[in-house]
């Protein structure tokens, strides 16, 4: 749904109608496209991710406001944090964004990485690296402290709580995918160089730069065009961040718990 010039058999008004044209007329598993790569790259990449969150923002927190939640150091940790997240996931994005586009000439994930690594290089899988940040940096930033936030109203005490997990988890990603959904756009362009959108504004070769991104989304659609999916975005983060969190919180609680009960049995 974020294509700027998407091909007439491809153009969607709502979620609804993309999924069910897409299951009917490309098959019912076709959604589910990239899938693959995505859950290769999400291991690694979430252990990263809140390992380094949870390390420096209790650091920050003990230096800017001891014994307390500091919102500047959950802002500051999802900020690290995202970085380290995004070396890994990058090339996935690019990967899976590749897949999934309408008439997409590849047959599978190895084809997509060997064809784009032969005809494009190894910076193919990293050109939208700066977009990628500079979209995720602020989308993280908000996510955590929406959900610290959440946390500091619905349980206090900070104990495990799955429902006050999920539904943080849920709103936080809410907030910040809209939030970024024009970064987003740009991001995709990037990742797909979309041909039939560069040729309209007539871009040979491939497009590089948030500010080429930026200055072409713009030219293709005026202010509306950063927007285009943000109901899918946001619906996609959603159960995504309230599952991340759910889960994160359920192994964080499970492995305290069981460090405590051995070090009581001692």
């Amino acid at each position: 749904m974020q294509s700027l010039q998407p091909d007439p058999k491809a153009r969607y008004k709502s979620v609804y109608e993309a999924l069910k044209r897409i299951a009917v007329t490309e098959g019912i598993w076709r959604p589910l496209r990239g899938l693959n790569i995505t859950m290769i790259g999400a291991g690694p990449a979430h252990a990263l991710y809140f390992a380094c969150y949870e390390k420096v923002k209790r650091s920050l927190s003990d230096v800017i406001h001891h014994g307390s939640n500091s919102h500047i150091a959950n802002g500051v940790a999802g900020t690290l944090a995202t970085v380290l997240h995004d070396v890994v996931m990058n090339p996935v994005e690019v990967v899976k964004q590749r897949m999934q586009i309408y008439n997409s000439p590849y047959k599978g994930v190895w084809d997509c990485i060997w064809t784009v690594q032969r005809t494009e290089g190894t910076g193919a899988f990293y050109r939208s690296f700066t977009t990628q940040l500079t979209m995720n940096i602020p989308f993280q930033a908000i996510h955590f402290m929406t959900y610290e936030i959440m946390q500091e109203y619905l349980n206090p005490r900070r104990d495990y709580h799955p429902g006050s997990h999920i539904i943080s988890g849920a709103m936080a990603g809410a907030v910040a995918a809209a939030a970024t959904t024009p970064l987003d756009v740009c991001k995709t362009l990037l990742n797909t160089q979309e041909n039939v959108a560069l040729t309209s504004v007539n871009i040979s070769g491939h497009l590089s730069g948030m500010a080429n991104a930026f200055r072409t989304v713009y030219q293709l659609g005026g202010i509306p065009a950063f927007f285009k999916g943000v109901q899918a975005r946001v619906i996609y983060q959603m159960p995504s961040t309230a599952i991340a969190w759910s889960v994160y919180e359920f192994f964080k609680y499970f492995i305290t718990k069981h460090q405590m009960e051995r070090q009581t049995s001692y």
